[in-house]
């Protein structure tokens, strides 16, 4: 009865979003409008802070690094106490009331009861109870904590040490929820759970944990630097490889061999309402599995029929043979894995220069390309954000494994979507942006917005004179090809029943990715459900808000103005983004 309280309320605060009156005047006896927004920003700052606090991972990736020497508490009796945590910020927001407050503080407002609304939902159906696949968890995470925390100074180095010391407590208490989750029958995938120990072993091989040993900070003396290594081999050796050990042989041996054996999440207890929970926070949007299911459909037929066109114009007689020829031509296929690498860096050193046709908001943080680790092979192609202070770069990690079998043919899409003018661009704006509360200066887990814009993004190139070849735009179309796939695999596995050879046939059908993506992507849904959805439901929201701000602004449209406008709020659920740009397109029409 709570799950379906707690999702009842979520729609109800969807629907009447902005649905109340700004001008309404408090009732008599209550706070001013003054005292009632100082308590709102209070209850931000407050609630911004605790996130800190029990989240110092979170802490470091902002660029705060006052608890750099910790890492998250995952115990079931502290994933409790989060949650108890959210439900009372969430009752202390409810309890002011917004009237009076301005566009911008109601937004706010709006925007953070979703954000714990969502977590609580997700609490009680246990989400946490599965928080490894193949695709990511707690062991790759750690594994990333080299390049993902400052090394600048001897106390961060002190500080790196310290949080080597807690990985034992860290995979113990994963293993504890991952019990509770085997004691419930909330499992992931058997199949896909068997390749958890080996990544688990090539993290160990590997040794990431050694990585800032290797080149030191010039002010640190030759002393410190002996003393800094010697302790950090001696944490790694006692503490980090025995814990990777034993949490592998507790992968292999005893949960792995429980996972489902059926693919979809609808198998697993409140399966439907799982589903239902998984595409609303991934997606903002109410649609039914099968309405998102026929729009990739009718998305698939849209963009086949423009490659067509492209095949065409180059001399084919259909696609199929345009594509044909494309996978035997040498011109598109890799000769090794720095190949890839470089290509992606011409496309996002190509794109910097022409940032200021499209916007007036720039990034200020810098950009870098990089290989994902082998141990991390099964995971795709993916953005890690910087600091707001520049000091550590955005991260564009590219799935280079099994290069001779890839195609170089969808790179420029994927530079433009990952690095600028998409995530790196979205996301970096986003924590300069000042007038905000803290909390929204981050992504807040509006996957439909973020990837929704990258994906927007990939057009970007060709409205500014880039996709040139012919091929590379036919690769455009292919990377949006892909994702209209998506809706309908996504859907086909968890509201359809399809097995993975179903998908994986229809997704070779569509010849939309090479055959390693093809396999990675295939288990990538199966383990994530719905969170493949987003990209093209948020590409279409913005590309139908572009077309009304064009149809109703007519001369007065101006292309960088409406992204300013789409990238200047922050992350936004797609129901609010419409909203605003409503309001954008009336004040431009004023003007």
């Amino acid at each position: 009865m709570c799950l379906l309280k707690n999702l009842i309320v979520i729609a109800a605060f969807a629907a009447c979003a902005f649905a109340q009156d700004p001008t309404t005047v408090a009732p008599r006896g209550s706070k001013s409008l003054q005292e009632r927004l100082a308590a709102q920003n209070a209850l931000f700052d407050e609630q911004y802070e605790s996130d800190l606090r029990n989240f110092p991972e979170r802490a470091t990736a902002f660029g705060d690094y006052r608890y750099n020497n910790r890492l998250a508490e995952r115990s079931i009796a502290a994933i409790y106490s989060r949650n108890k945590t959210n439900q009372e910020f969430l009752a202390r927001l409810e309890a002011i009331p917004t009237a009076g407050f301005s566009d911008q503080d109601q937004m706010s407002h709006e925007l953070l009861v979703r954000v714990l609304q969502q977590r609580i939902a997700d609490f009680e159906l246990k989400d946490y109870e599965m928080p490894v696949n193949q695709q990511n968890g707690v062991h790759t995470e750690l594994a990333d904590m080299p390049l993902s925390v400052p090394f600048d100074s001897v106390k961060h180095y002190e500080d790196y040490i310290s949080r080597l010391h807690q990985i034992p407590r860290v995979l113990s208490q994963t293993t504890e929820t991952l019990r509770a989750g085997m004691k419930d029958k909330l499992m992931p995938v058997n199949f896909l759970l068997e390749k958890l120990p080996a990544q688990c072993e090539g993290i160990i091989q590997s040794d990431p944990f050694l990585l800032p040993t290797k080149k030191y900070p010039a002010d640190i003396s030759p002393q410190d630097q002996k003393r800094l290594t010697q302790q950090i081999t001696d944490a790694i050796n006692s503490d980090v490889i025995p814990a990777y050990k034993s949490f592998a042989a507790f992968l292999r041996t005893e949960y792995a061999p429980m996972g489902r054996t059926t693919l979809a999440v609808t198998s697993l207890p409140d399966g439907e309402a799982r589903y239902k929970n998984d595409i609303y926070a991934r997606t903002t949007t109410r649609m039914t599995p099968d309405e998102i299911h026929q729009l990739g459909l009718r998305e698939i037929g849209r963009i086949q029929a423009e490659m067509t066109v492209i095949a065409k114009k180059e001399g084919f007689a259909d696609l199929d043979s345009f594509r044909d020829s494309l996978k035997t031509n040498p011109k598109y296929i890799p000769t090794s894995a720095e190949q890839i690498l470089d290509v992606f860096r011409h496309y996002i050193a190509q794109m910097e220069p022409k940032l200021p046709e499209l916007f007036t908001l720039l990034p200020k943080s810098p950009v870098t390309v990089e290989a994902i680790p082998p141990f991390q092979a099964a995971a795709a192609t993916h953005y890690v954000t910087g600091t707001p202070d520049g000091k550590r770069p955005g991260r564009v990690v590219v799935a280079t494994s099994n290069f001779a079998e890839r195609t170089l043919i969808d790179d420029e899409a994927t530079a433009y979507h990952e690095g600028i003018p998409g995530h790196h661009m979205q996301l970096s704006v986003q924590q300069q942006l000042t007038g905000l509360p803290k909390f929204r200066l981050h992504g807040l887990g509006f996957n439909a917005y973020v990837e929704g814009w990258a994906l927007y993004a990939e057009q970007l190139g060709k409205e500014v004179g880039f996709y040139q070849d012919p091929v590379s735009d036919y690769g455009r179309l292919s990377s949006e090809l892909f994702r209209a796939v998506r809706l309908v695999v996504d859907t086909g596995i968890h509201a359809k029943g399809w097995t993975r050879d179903q998908v994986v046939d229809f997704m070779r059908k569509s010849r939309a990715v090479d055959e390693p993506t093809v396999q990675s992507e295939t288990d990538r849904y199966i383990a994530w459900p719905a969170q493949a959805l987003s990209y093209k439901l948020g590409q279409l929201k913005i590309r139908e808000l572009r077309e009304r701000a064009q149809k109703e602004l007519g001369p007065k449209f101006d292309i960088r103005k409406f992204h300013d406008e789409m990238l200047d709020g922050g992350t936004l659920p797609l129901d609010l983004l419409d909203a605003r740009t409503n309001k954008w397109i009336a004040q431009e029409k004023a003007k």
